[in-house]
């Protein structure tokens, strides 16, 4: 590949000249090309003195002559300021320093890359799969994979899984999931107990990896991969998740969206939002203080009528596939006042109804003995694990891609960023009960918009070419504030039109790695209300 000559001169100016071998050019964000024996060195190097303090993703790809891993780096008080760290191994011997003494959520990326393409990451402190079972044979995701090897193995190396691994005579080691109501999806945990006390968790995902990049990566830009995002998520933030791609593809090939349509999505984005945060609120009511008769029920209650909402626009109600590059499918629906009423009655009606949540939650003394400085996140943890999100804005972290890497029609409207600084379980609910305000405040604004727009200005889509062919070598990772944080994107082209490398930056894969510091120390039932405090969605970790 050609190695573009342009890179941003700060960062290069703090690192060793022996360490960088070459700069890149990708799209967003200057690239440094930096040796694989310097890894530790430079990354803690950017962090410390460049203060890139934010490692959003870990992406790792196969080229003919090597393999190559990316770390995209940015900052939380500036995320337009990114850099990419790629580091080239050898192809014969793929193998290179880790991260992840320098950003703890390097780990599960790099265990990631280990797993689907066999990169060794020295100096890893937990080097094994992640997504796949420890007895599978090969690295899927390299070229020279056989895809018709079975896999069936002895039983000697399924006995070496199955070993006791309890940590010695006076602690008990106890499975939770992953089929548990309490880890919201197939997670499994592997909790080592004191007593009652929680001495060690170890999350275990990947019990529904669906192979979704790949996926994303035999289908088509134009047409075929929009439908998949709205899988990452089933909560209802599909419409979040749809933008994120759309926004990396139309950056990627130079497409302008229509402000018209940059309205409708931002007014259906947030209502999505809403889907997704009723979602995580009335599941944990009947996590925390077994609230089905109240909380549960009336946030699905609640949920219906934006679900009504959204299948007027969409024709779905839950898989949306409603963004396309350049724009949306369709206008709004017909007859358009009565949609726009619609939509005005549900925004009408929800101040009285938070107030009723905040009755049967935050008000409730149940849940603020369960909650309150319990799950306890500290700001930098909670950075150095690379949340985003309701997690991180509960643990103070002022970040929002909205306002602070604007997309969309964001900028133009008027709204605030929620944060809480208990950054404990009880700041997490908070911040979503407050964050559905906001999105209120933002559809408001959009109906106002759309109401108003002349007719003959209501353009739904840009130009986008028939067939969508980015430059070979292109390389760009985009993001947007989705429901549980940032999800990012990140693609390569070789020209055709299809992607040469999709990987998914899934919000909930950061935060899901962060339960091990909010859970050891504390009881068992504060493990539950840690977890749903988290809103994971394992359709994003596992992918």
């Amino acid at each position: 590949m050609q190695r573009a000559t342009r890179a941003s001169t700060e960062p290069l100016s703090v690192l060793p000249e022996s360490a960088v071998v070459g700069t890149e050019d990708h799209e967003n964000a200057p690239a440094i090309v930096v040796r694989a024996d310097a890894v530790e060195s430079v990354l803690s190097t950017l962090k410390t003195e460049a203060g890139y303090d934010h490692c959003a993703c870990v992406t790792a790809q196969e080229y003919g002559d090597r393999f190559e891993t990316i770390y995209h780096l940015r900052t939380y008080d500036d995320p337009t300021d990114e850099l990419s760290v790629v580091v080239p191994t050898l192809h014969d011997d793929p193998h290179s320093e880790s991260g992840a003494g320098v950003y703890e959520t390097a780990a599960w990326h790099e265990r990631e890359a280990y797993d689907l393409l066999g990169i060794t990451y020295e100096g890893h402190p937990d080097l094994r799969r992640i997504l796949l079972p420890e007895t599978w044979q090969g690295h899927p995701l390299r070229e020279s994979y056989n895809q018709d090897k079975p896999q069936i193995v002895p039983f000697r190396e399924h006995e070496r899984i199955l070993e006791d691994r309890r940590s010695g005579p006076d602690t008990m080691h106890l499975n939770m999931g992953p089929h548990h109501p309490s880890t919201h999806g197939v997670l499994h945990l592997r909790v080592t107990l004191d007593g009652e006390t929680v001495a060690d968790v170890t999350p275990e995902i990947g019990f529904i990896h669906r192979c979704e990049e790949q996926l994303c990566q035999q289908g088509t830009y134009r047409h075929q991969i929009m439908p998949y995002p709205d899988r990452w998520d089933w909560s209802g933030a599909g419409l979040l998740n749809e933008w994120a791609y759309a926004r990396a593809a139309e950056d990627l090939i130079g497409v302008d969206v229509p402000e018209y349509a940059q309205v409708i999505r931002t007014m259906s984005a947030e209502l999505s939002r809403i889907l997704s945060h009723f979602l995580a609120i009335a599941a944990y009511g009947l996590d925390v203080i077994s609230e089905f008769t109240a909380v549960f029920q009336y946030g699905i209650r609640d949920r219906e009528i934006v679900q009504d909402i959204l299948e007027d626009l969409t024709g779905q109600r839950l898989m949306f596939n409603y963004f396309r590059l350049g724009g949306v499918a369709w206008d709004l629906p017909e007859p358009r006042e009565t949609f726009c009423e619609t939509v005005r009655s549900f925004l009408d009606d929800l101040p009285q109804k938070l107030e009723e949540y905040h009755d049967l939650l935050t008000g409730n003394e149940i849940l603020q003995m369960r909650t309150v400085d319990t799950g306890v996140l500290p700001p930098e943890t909670a950075k150095a694990y690379g949340c985003t999100g309701p997690v991180a804005r509960g643990s103070g972290v002022d970040c929002d891609l909205r306002r602070d890497d604007p997309y969309g029609y964001y900028d133009e409207l008027d709204w605030d960023v929620v944060t809480e600084d208990g950054c404990d379980n009880f700041s997490r609910v908070l911040v979503r009960l407050r964050e559905i305000e906001e999105s209120a405040k933002i559809i408001e604004q959009c109906v106002d918009l759309l109401e108003e727009w002349p007719e003959d200005d209501r353009t739904i889509q840009g130009n986008v070419p028939r067939t969508v062919r980015p430059d070979r070598d292109a390389e760009i990772y985009r993001a947007v504030e989705a429901a549980k944080g940032e999800l990012g994107i990140y693609i390569r082209s070789d020209g055709t039109d299809t992607p040469a490398r999709f990987k998914i930056r899934g919000p909930s894969f950061s935060n899901l790695q962060s339960l091990p510091e909010m859970a050891e120390g504390e009881y068992i039932p504060d493990l539950v209300a840690s977890i749903g405090s988290l809103d994971t969605i394992m359709g994003e970790v596992d992918r």
